[in-house]
Formats: C-alpha cells, structure tokens, sequence
C-alpha cells in the first residue's frame, strides 16, 4: 500500500503540514517514519481519515470549497466491482465525488483504496486520472 508524506496528505485533505501534524501529534492520524525520520501515513488510513474529516465538516456546517478548473486532487475512498460496472468514489478535501465506470478500466488503471487520484469533472461526467 503506498503511504503519503505530511505534505501531500495535507494538499489532498485541503490544509497546511502543520495541521497534519497536529492531527498526527492528536493522535487523530496514525503515522509511521522512514528510513530518514520523516513522517508518513498509510493510505488507508489517510483515506478513512479524510471521510471522517469530511463528515466532521458537513455536522459542522462547513460550505465545500470550490474547484479550479474541475480538478479535484484526493484519495481514492471506496472501489465497488460489479460485473461489467464499477463504482470509485474520491474525497477530495471536503469533497466526495463518486464516478461510474467499466470494471476493465478499474482493473487496467488499478484503482484501489488509499490511492492517489484526480476527479476531473466534465458536465456530469466524473472522469479519474491516477497522480504518480
């Protein structure tokens, strides 16, 4: 499972390093370190914590922010398979964005929970572009 600095969690959740680290230091996140001491966090983990996170902020009241160019940079939070259909959902920030697609190009793309992924959204079509 590939794990995320403190920095690129913090852009895909939507706020600054220092507040990773805080949740981290909270407790709120677990992280592990690397070889050099530097703080990571697994993918699963960062994708529960962002659907926490944004259910914290929907009972709080918060307004969603809005997207430059329909780019919706996030994680990669639930993988339905059906048998010719697939469901992906992302949270991107306080964004959950769900996109309907062949289970082929789940399967080729190799979508899974705790990935990196990009929304772009197009009219109402919900097209994902993995991040490297």
């Amino acid at each position: 499972m590939r794990s995320y600095t403190i920095g690129r969690a913090a852009r895909l959740l939507g706020v600054s390093p220092d507040t990773v680290r805080r949740w981290a230091d909270a407790g709120r996140i677990p992280t592990t370190r690397d070889e050099h001491g530097k703080r990571l966090i697994d993918g699963t983990d960062l994708a529960a914590f962002s659907v926490a996170l944004a259910a914290e902020a929907a009972e709080d009241g918060d307004e969603p922010r809005t997207s430059a160019r329909n780019a919706f940079p996030g994680i990669i939070t639930a993988v339905k398979l059906g048998d010719v259909a697939a469901q992906v959902e992302v949270q991107a920030g306080p964004h959950r964005l769900v996109s309907l697609l062949t289970r082929e190009a789940v399967e080729e793309l190799g979508l899974a929970v705790g990935r990196e992924a990009v929304a772009r959204v197009k009219a109402t079509n919900v097209h994902i572009d993995l991040e490297n």
